[in-house]
């Protein structure tokens, strides 16, 4: 038997899935508490009973999940980034393209961006050597984001090849950056 809790915790992740899915299409701005309720087979007022308001419904919803720590030998560091990256281009990040394509039309999305490529580009430039390390982390956020976005938001030609065919160019690129 599925409790009140199972079932509100299903609910919110429904609503939550539906909200990714449409800011990531349409953008805050473009993007209703009733479009949202609508793709999650919900009504308005349960969507704002959850969440309070259209913000605090994006805030959750776009809110990027860290990669999980980075850390080890210059090797391990450059798997990690390039598994990462790869599964990024492998699967839709939803929360990521939300934020993402919110981010020109909405301050809030723009700092949780900001936020979230801060905090693992200094995670990572806290491994590497050189004094440019900063920089070179910097380079690889930059990398990542506009492969990400040039692929799923921009539909760029040539980056509809499969992830391996794009790591196999990337990979090399993201290794040369973290050993310097």
């Amino acid at each position: 038997m599925t409790t009140r809790a199972e079932q509100r915790r299903r609910t919110e992740e429904r609503i939550l899935r539906a909200a990714r899915e449409l800011f990531g299409e349409y953008g805050f701005d473009r993007t209703t508490v009733r479009m949202v309720a609508t793709r999650a087979s919900s009504d308005a007022g349960l969507v704002m009973r959850y969440f309070g308001s259209k913000e605090q419904l994006f805030a959750q919803a776009a809110a990027i999940p860290a990669d999980g720590a980075i850390e080890g030998s210059p090797a391990e560091i450059a798997e990690q980034l390039t598994a990462a990256l790869s599964a990024k281009l492998a699967e839709e990040p939803a929360a990521a393209l939300a934020a993402l394509r919110a981010m020109f039309s909405h301050p809030e999305a723009a700092d949780e961006v900001r936020k979230a490529m801060t905090a693992q580009q200094r995670q990572v430039a806290d491994q590497l050597s050189g004094d440019d390390a900063l920089a070179r982390s910097g380079v690889i956020g930059a990398l990542t984001l506009g492969l990400v976005v040039s692929r799923h938001l921009v539909k760029l030609d040539g980056l509809d090849a499969a992830p391996e065919e794009l790591m196999a160019i990337a990979g090399p690129l993201i290794e040369e950056l973290v050993t310097g």
